[in-house]
């Protein structure tokens, strides 16, 4: 079975005032000089999974100026040989509204239907800068696997805020807590028990995989001197017991939103932070194809990808061997480059775009 797009139309997005693309499920291979939206047609595609999109902007900043029309992402989709009408929109900045076959859906729907992962330029620091870009995307690759993933950490966090305020407010009384503690301790314990279960699924799926990219060895831990908890009653006592120091600092310093995710070059026990900046970005494609492979595994399909800029950064027999699993994957993936020579080992294997500009206005150009 299959997921990809075949029929996608961008209205007013970004660059983009319309654009346009018939596609047949091959991989989709767009290039095109700097600047041209390129990456903003990945964002569009991005916009049919739950959740803000690759860049995760605001919604008004996503609408072409300078008209600020709003803007809107209508899609085919084939999925599990079931045909699907996806229509996503915002206007005037406000929340963006979904519709699956002419009705209207939440969020969390679109992540019943349609699977899509990505890997962008801005992740490639993902190893040496804050956890918190490390938790974001691990959280996205749980959301891959489980939609409702994002309920659960947008309700730890609404919780957290509110017990934040207290803190801050130096509200001492043990009532004013208990509710909130508990909500964290149970969306916490769900939290991380998504997360540790998808740590083990990329593992099984590297392991089991004869791939040109290196293995990473993925662990969770503790990002502080405070231990790494996940059952919730472990958390609930945890978050009582800490609440004299978290007044004193005027927030939670203890809980899921503090752990760190991990990584080791397996072949070489050598930490992440500590690879070459080549070795880092092969780790990074290792994992989304990873995450593509047990996806593949339990949804029945492989995902769409959404690759930006990614064969800038391989030599042509790296190149080659992403888009040998790619198509041995079966995957619809989006792939982005600056000129059609980094899609020459794809050859008829893809569908190929080429971006341009005619009087300040995103054009897009099949090559066939």
């Amino acid at each position: 079975m299959s997921l990809f797009i075949e029929d996608l139309t961008l209205s007013h997005f970004r660059s983009h005032r319309a654009a346009h693309l018939e596609l047949d499920g091959r991989p989709v291979a767009i290039w095109g000089a700097n600047g041209a939206g390129k990456t903003n047609i990945l964002e569009a595609v991005s916009m049919l999974s739950p959740g803000r999109g690759l860049r995760r902007a605001a919604m008004e900043d996503i609408a072409r100026k300078p008209e600020s029309l709003g803007w809107k992402v209508r899609a085919e989709l084939q999925s599990l040989h079931q045909s699907h009408d996806i229509e996503t929109w915002s206007e005037n900045g406000a929340s963006r509204t979904v519709k699956i076959d002419g009705k209207s859906a939440a969020q969390i729907a679109l992540g019943r239907i349609a699977r899509v992962v990505w890997l962008i330029p801005a992740m490639d620091r993902l190893w040496i800068e804050a956890p918190e870009g490390r938790r974001r995307f691990l959280d996205r690759i749980v959301m891959s696997f489980e939609p409702r993933h994002g309920e659960v950490v947008l309700s730890y966090e609404k919780a957290m805020r509110e017990r934040n305020r207290l803190l801050k407010d130096m509200v001492r009384d043990a009532h004013w807590y208990a509710a909130l503690e508990t909500q964290m301790a149970n969306a916490g314990a769900a939290m991380m028990q998504n997360r540790l279960t998808v740590i083990e699924r990329l593992t099984d799926a590297q392991a089991g995989a004869e791939t040109a990219f290196p293995i990473a060895c993925l662990t969770l831990k503790s990002s502080d001197q405070f231990p790494m908890l996940s059952a919730a009653e472990s958390l609930l006592s945890a978050f009582k017991d800490n609440r004299s120091r978290d007044l004193a600092a005027g927030r939670t310093l203890i809980g899921p939103h503090r752990v760190d995710l991990d990584a080791v070059y397996t072949a070489k026990g050598v930490a992440a932070d500590q690879c070459s900046t080549g070795e880092q970005k092969a780790l990074l494609i290792s994992l989304i194809l990873a995450n593509g492979r047990a996806l593949a595994q339990d949804f029945g399909a492989a995902p769409i990808f959404l690759l930006d800029e990614v064969a800038a950064h391989l030599d042509s027999a790296r190149r080659a061997a992403l888009y040998d699993e790619i198509c041995a994957l079966g995957a619809q993936a989006f792939m982005t480059g600056t000129g059609p020579e980094l899609f020459a080992e794809l050859s008829t294997r893809a569908a190929t775009f080429e971006v341009g500009e005619d009087a300040g206005i995103s054009t897009l150009k099949e090559v066939l």
